[in-house]
């Protein structure tokens, strides 16, 4: 098996488990608020995939001169949409909706679940050569 099958095979085996926490945090107690956070955690990666298209900029650019308003409107709407993520939970288990294992089980999934999708898109960014 070559390594790209490999990353990819670790990377489904991870979005499993922390898809079937999430699950599980809202099957063992009855409450399917939970599974809300799968959802934040799915839709977070998008702003930063979509906002760099809008002035042709790199996606994940690590140097400040390359910002620019739409790429940086993409990451603080990311950055909203993951601590909304993390966040949610947090005040269904204080608000006494959710259990706080609950609580704990949907961090936990919804975390690995968000590092599955950055890890993938690290993994396989296609890199522009200067013969292209």
């Amino acid at each position: 098996m070559g390594a790209g099958l490999r990353t990819v095979i670790l990377l489904s085996f991870v979005l499993a488990v922390g898809f079937l926490l999430i699950i599980l945090s809202c099957a063992l107690w009855q409450n399917w608020l939970p599974l809300l956070v799968a959802l934040t955690f799915v839709l977070a990666p998008l702003p930063n995939a979509v906002f760099p298209h809008c002035c042709g900029a790199d996606e994940y650019a690590t140097s400040f001169e390359e910002g620019s308003g739409p790429v940086d409107f993409g990451r603080f709407i990311t950055a909203l949409i993951v601590i909304t993520g993390f966040a949610f939970p947090i005040v269904l288990a204080h608000s006494e909706i959710i259990n706080p294992k609950a609580c704990a089980m949907s961090i936990v999934g919804g975390g690995l679940v968000y590092g599955t999708i950055l890890a993938y898109a690290a993994a396989f960014k296609q890199e522009n050569s200067e013969y292209d």
